[in-house]
């Protein structure tokens, strides 16, 4: 006879997050690829271009013929390499020994960091992140214990989280991101400075996602680092998925005050996420190298040229800026704001999009248009949508 359990019980974090927000999305991308549809998918943030060939070959060159486990802080030649990159991008010196760790993607090293530093148990256990935004600020802080504090951004402030936005007797952390995953809005040296005064008078940490810092068309003004400004209960995440196509290869540097550094240390050997040695070979070819980054964003310029001049010639209003390579588009008013039903209309054209709502309440009546097909897809993709605009 058959023995009757219990009904399973979830950790309530998972529970809690319920079905996935855009499911009839998802649904009609499937039915139109099994009809064989073309479908342009400007959903996820995962890029056409090839990785640099140097970075590759590294990558093979580095698998070794006995594997061994790697160690949570990594190779001296990475730590070196990225210290390196730092220098000549920031003018930040960081030592390699004490001031840099390696993670398996900012994913990961952004989930796992709030492991280290909140309890369920402390007074502050607060952690502010903005909405819109990407979503692991808030499944991080959650799953750690901590209390989830979203801030509404706005187009008014430049989707610039403000300091005089954070409960100060409620917070532990504060996350920063910037350029700004789905936005692409900037933040000044001014801002960063602003930002790490009042973390620092007010007893927080500051943690700063860089993912998109090196993915900018301005080559006379690149994103500032919050390193540029102080290390003092501050992390810098940085990723090689954006600035050297390495999505796949998940590697990722976080970078700051030592004692931070420290302590994730401790953390990360029982969460066993060092990048793979071959990885590491790769990473260390990456941040040793400029020249790929900059081809790289001369593709992402072109790209975005073609779609803010389509925007404007039919009156889409969207936030202009030169970095990440997202387009934050404004849902037309035949819409009525619904992001989504503006996303399934597209569909119908071939044109995969990302409802703003899917980055948080502050996201509706929003797309985001991640820039990574071809530019050849992207001259496509704006030949089918002119079907929704006519």
């Amino acid at each position: 006879m058959r023995k009757s359990y219990a009904t399973l019980k979830l950790n309530p974090v998972l529970e809690e997050q319920g079905a996935y927000p855009l499911l009839k999305l998802d649904e009609r991308r499937e039915e139109l690829r099994a009809k064989g549809r073309t479908l342009f998918d400007f959903g996820a943030g995962d890029p056409r271009e090839p990785t640099d060939e140097r970075i590759r070959n590294a990558l093979i060159e580095g698998v070794p013929q006995i594997s061994r486990y790697p160690s949570a802080a990594g190779k001296k030649e990475l730590r070196e390499a990225f210290s390196g990159w730092m220098g000549r991008r920031h003018g930040v010196t960081l030592d390699p020994k004490t001031e840099i760790i390696p993670a398996t993607g900012s994913k990961e090293a952004i989930f796992h960091a709030p492991l280290a530093f909140l309890h369920h148990s402390h007074i502050r256990r607060g952690v502010v992140y903005g909405t819109p935004g990407y979503p692991v600020y808030e499944r991080g802080t959650l799953f750690a214990g901590g209390e989830a504090l979203p801030v509404r951004l706005t187009e008014d402030d430049g989707f610039l989280l403000k300091p005089e936005q954070i409960d100060v007797e409620r917070t532990r952390m504060v996350w920063i991101n910037y350029p700004h995953n789905p936005t692409g809005a900037r933040a000044s040296l001014a801002y960063l400075e602003e930002m790490s005064y009042f973390c620092r008078e007010n007893d927080l940490l500051l943690f700063s996602d860089e993912c998109y810092n090196e993915v900018y068309g301005d080559v006379e003004n690149p994103p500032p680092s919050i390193l540029e400004v102080t290390k003092e209960r501050t992390l810098a995440f940085c990723s090689l998925s954006k600035r050297s196509g390495m999505t796949g290869y998940r590697s990722a540097m976080m970078a700051g005050d030592p004692e931070l550094v420290a302590a994730l240390k401790k953390l990360r050997p029982s969460v066993g996420v060092a990048p793979a040695s071959f990885v590491q070979d790769a990473a260390t070819a990456a941040w040793s190298d400029d020249e790929h980054v900059k081809e790289r964003n001369r593709v992402f310029t072109a790209k975005r040229k073609l779609f803010t001049d389509f925007f404007g010639e039919v009156g889409l209003r969207y936030l202009k800026t030169d970095a990440s390579f997202y387009l934050w588009v404004e849902v037309p008013g035949e819409f009525g704001g619904d992001d989504e039903a503006f996303a399934l209309r597209l569909m119908e054209e071939g044109i995969v999009v990302a409802p703003g709502r899917s980055f948080g309440t502050g996201g509706a009546g929003y797309i985001r248009v991640a820039l990574v097909p071809t530019v050849r897809d992207c001259e496509r993709a704006i030949a089918a949508w002119q079907g929704v605009t006519a």
